[in-house]
């Protein structure tokens, strides 16, 4: 069968798939302190129905699958859904993003279900700072969750930082300082304007040249690296001798949408083939329908943009499509 391809000659062989809108934390990026609307329970997918998608897809080259929320660890048995879809002809490698709380209990079970690695979300290493990002998240919970997925075998193990000018940016050398003796890789990730491209968000965003500077104020010299998997838009780099890598993550500034091969699948069954903008396809009614669920896919990647223009919000200038409202727990991180 012919790959999944857009308009633009990319091929998306990746899909990130929503398990749940909620979180057991609110971070301040992520969604409001309140009013949150979840999503009733009868309005998410099933596993099985989920299961049935990426079924659908892997003949047509899907290869990788990422599982997110929300906080995919909140939604019960996880590790049945992970096992699921590793019994999958065609799945190489499933991830998951969460933020760490859980693992403890589960990083054992989901690597044994077919789980091959996970990222962390980790915005803080100071323990008051972190529960004001997070409003109210207790970060020794997350580092013995990042010790759990260790102990458990799960690799590389990825730490996303979402940098916050005044906010979080004084930390970056104490981030980077994890890398020098583990081999973790911490990824700093501009903050983007998911479900709104405010005021607040323009005062905040910071670009990613910072944390170079922060290298050689440190007296850091750096070099290229190359991750053992995932072949995703972050730029990796070492401190000379380090044993682990720090990412750069740019969409903002530097978007990386020309190498783009990510699809989306949010909790209640919606396509987004771009992160940023408001067009989904909803393909619950169509699972029990491999054909059909194939054609809607192509049809949503038959309308995907060449880029998500979030530098444009930046600069308050007219966009050529419009943005989502939805927040990302909404979407999937």
């Amino acid at each position: 069968m012919e790959p999944l391809t857009d308009p633009f000659g990319r091929i998306h062989d990746y899909i990130r798939i929503s398990v749940t809108d909620r979180c057991n934390l609110r971070c301040i990026y992520c969604m409001p302190a309140e009013g949150m609307q979840f999503q009733p329970q009868d309005e998410i997918m099933s596993y099985e129905e989920i299961t049935a998608v990426v079924e659908s897809l892997a003949p047509l080259g899907l290869r990788k699958v990422r599982l997110t929320g929300g906080e995919p660890l909140v939604r019960k048995d996880l590790e049945k859904l992970v096992a699921m879809i590793s019994a999958i002809p065609g799945i190489e490698d499933i991830s998951l993003t969460t933020n760490g709380l859980m693992l403890p209990a589960k990083a054992a079970v989901l690597k044994q279900a077919g789980l091959s690695r996970v990222n962390i979300s980790l915005d803080s290493l100071r323990p008051d700072r972190f529960s004001m990002i997070t409003r109210g998240g207790d970060v020794a919970k997350v580092l013995k969750g990042i010790e759990a997925a260790e102990a458990a075998g799960l690799s590389p193990i990825k730490l996303n930082v979402v940098l916050m000018k005044g906010i979080n940016d004084d930390e970056i050398k104490d981030f980077i300082a994890l890398t020098l003796n583990s081999p973790l890789n911490v990824r700093f990730i501009e903050y983007m304007p998911i479900g709104s491209a405010s005021d607040a968000w323009r005062q905040t965003y910071l670009p990613l040249e910072t944390v170079i500077e922060a290298c050689n104020e440190a007296g850091w010299t750096t070099e290229e690296a190359d991750m053992p998997s995932g072949n995703g838009p972050s730029q990796n780099r070492r401190v000379t001798g380090a044993k682990g890598t720090f990412g750069l993550i740019h969409p903002v500034s530097e978007h990386f949408c020309d190498n783009c091969n990510r699809l989306r699948l949010t909790a209640d069954g919606n396509i987004k083939a771009c992160l940023y903008w408001e067009d989904e396809y909803n393909v619950r009614p169509l699972i029990s329908d491999p054909a059909a669920v194939q054609a809607l896919f192509r049809q949503a990647l038959g309308n995907k943009p060449h880029n998500h223009e979030m530098a444009l919000a930046l600069e308050r200038k007219a966009q050529s499509h419009t943005p989502t409202s939805r927040r990302m727990s909404q979407i999937g991180g």
